[in-house]
């Protein structure tokens, strides 16, 4: 006789539906088996427990699914892990990168009428400066102080001659926020794909990495990628004042590659070891199917099969050794500095253009001379970019596969600047409509340390419009304009409720509305929706009806300069502000900026 198979409704996922189903099944298929279906019998535990653990295998199993998707997952590392998939890069901490001025006292020459040439310092880079709230800044360029266009005025006169007797000399550089850490880790046996990770969440970047033999390993974006490029000084006389390093390709026989996480940084090393060097790689060249037709060159940067024959072990990894790690981290929360904040040398790293003064008196009292003093403010670090900001950089930087050709591309590419050279909050790419060519006005704008809106500063916007350089089209031209702020403010009258306190009403609404809008960052050229307040109000509890919400433009001292004609810009049936697109809204001080009354 053959078994009888009996229908199950797969549609009950819950503990009620699941038991239900199970009381029916056995009543229907064993009435005789059994019969107790009382809450206390034993028969209604293990009914309990099948829907128990029903219930819970469908919760895991749902989520489960949500988490292997990247517009369902809500994990932070999960949709860094499914972003990643799509070709974003999680930076991690970005930085605040600003330009300095250095001044430094040095002797006039033997008849006072300039600087003595001997003495002229050259301040290197990863010189370290602080600011007055504590964060610290290295120094990311040398500054040369025997540059013709440098800032000379006479610094001290000598009484007897009334020639100067020593010069001030004023210079720039470029600095960028963070200090300097070093880690030791020792390496075991040879392990193919070497993974190494740092716990370090304020890692910004990995300066350098040498094992205890005094190899240096190279980072690199790939580890098919075998050659790394490196500044060299510039030894012409008759070529460094235009160009004082140059670039040189060198061969990146040991490379890792960098991946991070929001609380971890992974270094992962290639698949060679120094004893496999000569055995065959894992790239044949016989597979490679571009043909190069006798050329020894390619014009494609993106794709080279020179590289996959080149790339043999995917790079050297590690084996018995220690590996000293050296990076940078912002260890401070402040890492933007306003004009005048950065005033400190911490510690010097100077050269002089004749080697053999570098110890005597004077050469020591011109390294102490050193001051220091930004003209700008230095801005550009921004918090980590929430879950529904990832998903959405992630979506943009797929479809631009490496090249700028849509604004969306220019502004995914604009959110995948590497962290070390700053980073925007938000920016907006449009056609410039005053241009015959195809230029293209990148609008952005950044946030200080409390999450308040900020100009970025120049520094930030030339190392942007160098990033968008390697990405966008030969026809393209872009520029880098600062995003208005338009700081506005929220009025608005609820109904209470007869049985609950007014004032315990306004407060909630009140609080509703900070919650909603307060931390909430818009996007340039983005309406604001009224609709959206009336709606947050309506849920408060004890609000009866909403009677009238207004918008008004704030200004003042803390506030921006630019400002907005609300009623110009309101739409006719009052649902939404719309503003230019180049303006951004906000609300800076929620706690004062949205008021309310009760009635």
């Amino acid at each position: 006789m053959a078994k009888r198979t009996f229908p199950i409704d797969y549609t009950s996922r819950d503990f009620s539906s699941i038991r239900d189903d199970l009381i029916n099944y056995t009543k229907r298929y064993y009435p005789d088996t059994f019969k107790d279906f009382s809450e206390a019998s034993f028969g209604s535990l293990m009914l309990d427990t099948v829907a128990y653990v029903g219930d819970i295998m469908s919760f895991y199993l749902d989520y489960q699914v949500n988490e292997s998707f990247l517009d369902t997952a809500s994990e932070y590392n999960n949709v860094l892990r499914l972003a990643r998939q799509a070709g974003y890069k999680f930076t991690g901490p970005n930085s605040t990168t600003g330009m300095v001025s250095v001044y430094a006292v040095v002797p006039a020459n033997s008849v006072g009428l300039g600087p003595n040439n001997d003495y002229l310092p050259i301040l290197k880079r990863n010189t370290t400066l602080s600011s007055t709230s504590g964060a610290s800044f290295i120094l990311l360029e040398d500054i040369r102080f025997d540059e013709p266009s440098n800032d000379v005025v006479a610094a001290n006169i000598d009484d007897a001659t009334g020639n100067p007797s020593s010069y001030a000399i004023k210079a720039m550089g470029q600095v960028i926020s963070g200090e300097f850490g070093v880690t030791n880790i020792d390496i075991g046996a040879f392990e193919r794909f070497k993974k190494v990770s740092i716990s370090e969440p304020n890692l910004v970047e990995i300066i350098s990495v040498f094992d205890s033999e005094g190899h240096e390993y190279f980072e690199v974006e790939y580890l098919s990628q075998d050659v790394v490029y490196k500044s060299v000084p510039n030894r012409d006389e008759n070529t460094r004042d235009n160009a004082p390093s140059l670039i040189r390709p060198f061969n990146a026989t040991r490379r890792f590659t960098v991946t991070k996480n929001r609380r971890t940084t992974t270094l992962q090393f290639g698949f060679g070891s120094d004893t496999e060097i000569a055995t065959p790689g894992l790239a044949e060249p016989a597979n490679v199917v571009l043909q190069r037709q006798a050329k020894n060159y390619v014009t494609d940067a993106i794709f080279d099969p020179s590289d996959l024959v080149g790339t043999d072990k995917l790079g050297i990894g590690p084996a018995n050794t220690t590996l000293t790690i050296t990076y940078r981290l912002n260890a401070s929360n402040n890492a933007n500095a306003a004009i005048g904040a950065v005033n400190r040398i911490t510690s010097t790293l100077v050269e002089f253009n004749n080697p053999s003064i570098a110890n005597d008196s004077t050469a020591r009292t011109v390294a102490a001379s050193f001051e220091c003093f930004n003209e700008e403010p230095i801005v550009g670090s921004v918090r980590n970019p929430n879950v529904e900001e990832i998903r959405q950089q992630a979506l943009n930087i797929f479809p631009a596969q490496s090249r700028a050709v849509t604004s969306t591309d220019y502004e995914a590419m604009v959110y995948a600047m590497p962290g070390h050279l700053g980073a925007v909050k938000r920016c907006r790419v449009l056609r410039d409509q005053d241009s015959i060519k195809r230029n293209l006005n990148v609008y952005v704008i950044s946030e200080d340390a409390q999450g308040k809106l900020v100009q970025p500063n120049s520094a930030l916007k030339e190392n942007l419009k160098i990033h968008l350089s390697r990405y966008r089209m030969i026809n393209d031209t872009v520029d880098i304009l600062d995003a208005k702020i338009v700081n506005i403010g929220i009025e608005f009258e609820v109904v209470a409720s007869e049985e609950i306190n007014k004032f315990e009403v306004l407060d909630n609404a009140t609080t509703a509305l900070v919650s909603a809008f307060g931390s909430k960052t818009m996007f340039i050229g983005d309406r604001f929706y009224i609709t959206d307040v009336f709606t947050a109000l309506n849920k408060v509890r004890g609000v009866a009806d909403t009677a009238k919400v207004r918008l008004v433009s704030k200004r003042g001292t803390n506030y921006s300069s630019s400002t907005l004609n609300i009623d110009q810009f309101m739409s006719l049936d009052g649902r939404y502000l719309s503003v230019p697109d180049n303006v951004i809204l906000e609300i800076k001080f929620p706690r004062i900026d949205i008021r309310g009354t009760v009635r």
